[in-house]
């Protein structure tokens, strides 16, 4: 709880620079997507992903700004991979960094204080009830389960910090020497073990993944601009009012999100599960026909915010939403409405012509 309060305390005064509004992204959104095969055996977590299997899997595509191309790519390259089996989700990470650091010990410390790897997983793809994991270059660890992201409800304690991914397992590797001002590194690499059983309780048959079961899963690296004084590691700082702050942290994330927030799990890639085995074969990615019906309920989610944020109450009426032209699969956007004063619920038919979409004002989306 110490730590959450900390972070809701440094989100308020602005020493984290994204915001907890839902915020409409300024670019086109178009998720990337990981075909994870089956490991052929149990990997050994110790940081050095030299297992044939992570041989016979590829690499990700190399991290871009969180903003994607609003911004230039960043300084130092992050690639990511995946495997699986009946017990675990396995992730693996590729980190260049020259001068590799890190200072907190404690886990369930606010890694992201520090340069870090995390990793969010929404199993059902609700945007809620997902699970946030960061770690640094000493392999401390911070896991947390959110209710929902901060930006739906801002004045409740939505993070649950006590909460622990019982059984994962994770490992670093240093290319190079830590804390170590007077030389140069390559970087570090991660493998992470998240326990099946924790990720299907969150997912929406409860059970392990089949083949093309699709997560949605969020990658992200913190880089602070760092400075060598008097033979120590420093951050880069500037005055803001006056005052002496460090400069904003690098956001550098696998699926580029059009702006700073990281909880926004509408805008994060797709994890897709194949029953293949790592090298026995190749799978196609298959999108689900209904993530355009999906991004349409998130679009009216977005306006509906900036009219309350604007009028203090939601609206039915799609063009003063700016959706009045708004177009889902060559037709208009005609959702059916609920609405009260202070709630709302928007429907939509589903592709299959037998279910229905659901959204309501905290952003969680479901089908009936």
């Amino acid at each position: 709880m110490k730590n959450v309060i900390t972070y809701l305390f440094a989100l308020i005064f602005g020493i984290i620079t994204f915001t907890l509004q839902a915020q409409e992204p300024p670019i086109p959104i178009s998720p990337r997507n990981y075909i994870c095969y089956k490991a052929t055996s149990p990997v050994n977590i110790d940081g050095l992903i030299n297992e044939q299997d992570w041989n016979n899997v590829p690499w990700s595509e190399y991290f871009v700004d969180i903003e994607g191309s609003l911004k230039p790519l960043p300084t130092y390259k992050t690639r990511m991979k995946m495997l699986w089996d009946d017990k675990y989700l396995y992730i693996a990470a590729e980190l260049e960094e020259p001068h590799v650091w890190a200072t907190l010990t404690e886990r369930e410390s606010v890694i992201f204080y520090d340069d870090d790897f995390e990793v969010f997983i929404d199993p059902d793809g609700d945007t809620h009830h997902y699970i946030e994991y960061e770690m640094n270059a000493l392999n401390t660890q911070w896991d947390l389960l959110l209710l929902k992201p901060y930006r739906d409800d801002v004045k409740q304690n939505v993070a649950i910090d006590n909460w622990n991914i019982n059984g994962m397992k994770s490992a670093v590797y240093v290319n190079g020497t830590i804390n170590n001002p007077t030389d140069t590194d390559k970087g570090w690499t991660l493998e992470i073990a998240f326990p099946l059983d924790a990720l299907t309780e969150l997912s929406a048959t409860g059970k392990n993944p089949v083949q093309g079961e699709q997560y949605r899963i969020g990658f992200s690296r913190v880089d602070w601009t760092m400075d060598i004084v008097d033979g120590k590691y420093k951050k880069r700082t500037h005055k803001v009012d006056g005052i002496e702050k460090p400069l904003p942290e690098n956001n550098w994330i696998w699926s580029p999100q059009g702006v700073i927030a990281m909880h926004q799990p509408e805008t994060w890639g797709f994890l897709q599960f194949s029953e293949t085995l790592a090298g026995k074969g190749v799978d196609a990615y298959v999108p689900d026909p209904d993530n355009e019906v999906k991004w349409a309920l998130r679009m009216l989610y977005y306006r509906q915010k900036a009219y309350f944020e604007k009028n203090k109450n939601f609206t039915a009426d799609m063009k003063a939403l700016g959706l009045d032209t708004f177009l889902l699969n060559g037709k208009p956007f005609a959702p059916s409405m609920k609405m009260t004063f202070t709630t709302w619920e928007a429907i939509v038919p589903a592709t299959d012509g037998k279910t229905n979409w659901h959204i309501v004002q905290d952003g969680r989306i479901w089908r009936d």
